[in-house]
């Protein structure tokens, strides 16, 4: 009956088809959420792995198994499961069709859900993934949901999956860089504009399928949080993608226009039609001058060249240009240039071979003195043209880059591969910023991480304090990369707070002498904030005005009358210009003063200062006793 209405659909006012209404009418009787459509093509050895992760998901769902031919007993193992979970699972047997875009809109003409996803037989699903991708959907009225998607063996998108996101832009975001089919789609999204898979390309189908999505998608939502999709690679090598024709870089060029042709058909000139197009200058089109052209025979090159030169004709804009790096940029210049081509494709592919030799405090302690070595290693010496590198630069670049933060390009002293710079930290915004080398070459300019590589005697240079601002450079972990924290955002400062004296003072104030050391750092008066007492099992916090000295001594006075019962911890606060830095105040018994009790109103209160056991920090009991709760605790 659904094949019949999909077939009977035509086009009807607005754009919508006659049959849409009865389309909608057959999902909310048949009361099916998801349809999940699974391609099968001999893949026997991966097909239990796969519906068992389907049938495990918990929203109401139909599994439609398409067998493409198969011979390897997949059939019967996809029937043997149809038998199983007859309400569940529907197998369709055909003809091998050579690809996937036929099974997938066999599959497609089949569904009763309001939502069809696409799984590969050899794939699998999170458990939970189904459940949180129709989640955001009905939540936001989703038309596309791209679930995160982890590979195995094979590599997975990343770019779109930093965060969750109710409603991506596509202009906005990166959510066109995925382009594959392993999303939860809209069904009547679907069915209104005809989206079906390509079934003249063995490649790419899918990436044409998306991208008509993509151009009538209201809402895009994207759950980051959840490995969603599991993308695996076949050890034996026998999927389409893995097939030697499926990476040729002409077929791929003239693939790739097909979705570009339909993409600018819907997408009117402007920054959304640019930074679409950027996508495919850079993923599809620009990465085939890379290590495909290298390796490529001469005419194979001269052809890829040209197919990218009419792709650059025919669609490249300034918007575009604007948008994309140097390196592709330079490519633009050198198409006619075959030479240069191959040249642009050996500096991007080189690695940046690079060693930390020194890094020491210098003039004043403000300054961090860097030594190291950096070249450029082609990945192919015996065969590559020389590749003469240019200017070096280290460059220190914030960490998540907030309005008015911009690289910082520190120049250095260069003999061969030998290099001296000093970084100025004092002109560094709180933050972490972290420290590459760049290497320029014929206008490119090649970037890495310093410090990873590094002479084993290089030991993490103290912290120094520098205008009132705490600068401690770090080595990450676990790539062990230079970075310096200015304000102590992810290293935490390390210092000890001592408590030198403690006394009772009129109106029950504890008064409390110390001193805080942070090593070679004596922090500034204006640093030390405040006193804070936390109860130890609330949280709840009181924080006290502290007067410090120069040299790091201080004093606070609590008025113990204003805590409540239960266990104090006392921490002393420092602002060192980033997040508040807070140290524990460590105390010697004989140092801390005795209890005191006394009546406040019709409420005792006892109060006892003491040193906890081990590490010996400061620390105040508080208790109260109503004359309820005494007279019970003392008469019969």
């Amino acid at each position: 009956m659904t094949r019949a209405i999909l077939h009977r659909a035509g086009a009807g006012p607005g754009g919508a088809k006659s049959g849409e209404g009865a389309l909608v009418e057959v999902a909310a009787r048949t009361g099916i959420d998801v349809s999940v459509i699974v391609p099968v093509h001999n893949c026997r050895a991966y097909l239990d792995r796969c519906l068992t992760s389907l049938l495990i998901q918990r929203v109401s769902m139909e599994i439609v198994v398409v067998d493409d031919g198969s011979v390897d007993g997949g059939s019967e193992l996809a029937d043997l499961y149809a038998s199983c979970h007859p309400r569940t699972i529907r197998v369709v047997h055909q003809e091998a069709s050579g690809g996937a875009g036929g099974p997938r809109n066999t599959g497609l003409s089949l569904a009763r859900g309001r939502y069809v996803f696409f799984c590969d037989a050899d794939d699998y699903l999170g458990p939970e993934a189904l459940e949180r991708m129709l989640a955001m959907a009905e939540r936001n009225g989703s038309d596309i949901v791209l679930g995160k998607i982890v590979g195995h063996g094979r590599r997975a998108p990343v770019s779109m999956f930093n965060e969750s996101v109710d409603r991506a832009p596509l202009e906005d975001s990166a959510v066109y860089n995925s382009l594959s089919c392993f999303k939860l789609f809209r069904r009547e999204m679907l069915e209104r504009h005809r989206i079906r898979f390509d079934e003249s390309l063995l490649v790419g189908e899918d990436i044409v399928f998306t991208t008509h999505a993509y151009c009538h998608a209201g809402v895009i939502s994207v759950v980051a949080d959840y490995d969603c999709y599991h993308l695996v690679d076949r050890p034996d090598g026998t999927s389409i993608m893995q097939r030697p024709a499926s990476r040729d870089a002409l077929s791929w060029l003239r693939m790739i226009k097909k979705p570009i042709e339909l993409m600018v058909g819907h997408v009117r000139p402007g920054p959304l039609r640019d930074h679409l197009l950027r996508r495919h200058f850079r993923m599809d089109a620009f990465a085939r001058l890379g290590r495909p052209f290298l390796e490529a025979g001469e005419v194979e090159r001269k052809e890829i060249a040209a197919e990218v030169a009419d792709m650059c004709d025919r669609w490249m804009t300034d918007g575009v240009r604007d948008r994309l790096g140097a390196v592709d940029r330079s490519r633009i210049a050198a198409l006619e240039d075959i030479d240069r081509l191959v040249r642009l494709a050996h500096i991007e592919l080189a690695v940046v071979r690079r060693e930390l030799t020194g890094l020491r405090w210098d003039e004043g302690d403000t300054r961090l003195a860097v030594t190291g070595r950096v070249a450029l290693d082609a990945l192919e010496p015996d065969r590559h043209p020389e590749i003469v590198t240019g200017a070096v630069t280290l460059v220190l670049r914030p960490r998540q880059a907030s309005e008015g933060q911009d690289d910082v390009t520190v120049p250095v002293i260069r003999q061969g591969e030998a290099f001296a710079g000093v970084l100025d930290l004092g002109v560094l915004s709180p933050g972490v910023w972290d420290v590459h080398v760049a290497v320029e070459c014929e206008g490119v300019v090649r970037t890495a991480r310093l410090g990873a590589d590094r002479d084993g005697q290089i030991a993490r240079p103290a912290p120094r304090m520098i205008g009132g601002v705490i600068a401690l450079p770090y080595f990450t972990r676990p790539y062990g990369n230079l970075s310096v924290d200015i304000g102590g955002h992810v290293v935490t400062p390390s210092g000890v707070v001592r408590l030198a004296r403690s006394r009772w003072a009129a109106g029950h104030r504890l008064v409390l002498d110390g001193e805080i050391t942070m090593g070679a750092i004596t922090p500034d008066a204006r640093a030390v904030r405040r006193l804070v007492w936390r109860e130890r099992s609330s949280g709840r916090e009181r924080r006290v005005p502290v007067a410090a000295r120069a040299g790091g001594g201080f004093t606070a006075r609590q008025a113990f009358g204003r805590l409540g019962p239960g266990t104090w911890d006392a921490y002393l606060e420092l602002d060192l210009g980033g997040p508040p830095a807070r140290f524990r105040i460590e105390a010697e018994a004989e140092l801390v003063a005795p209890p005191r009790t006394w009546w406040r109103g019709v409420v005792l209160r006892t109060v006892k200062p003491y040193a906890t056991a081990g590490k010996g920090r400061l620390s105040v009991i508080v208790r109260t006793v109503t004359p309820k709760a005494f007279l019970r605790r003392f008469l019969p």
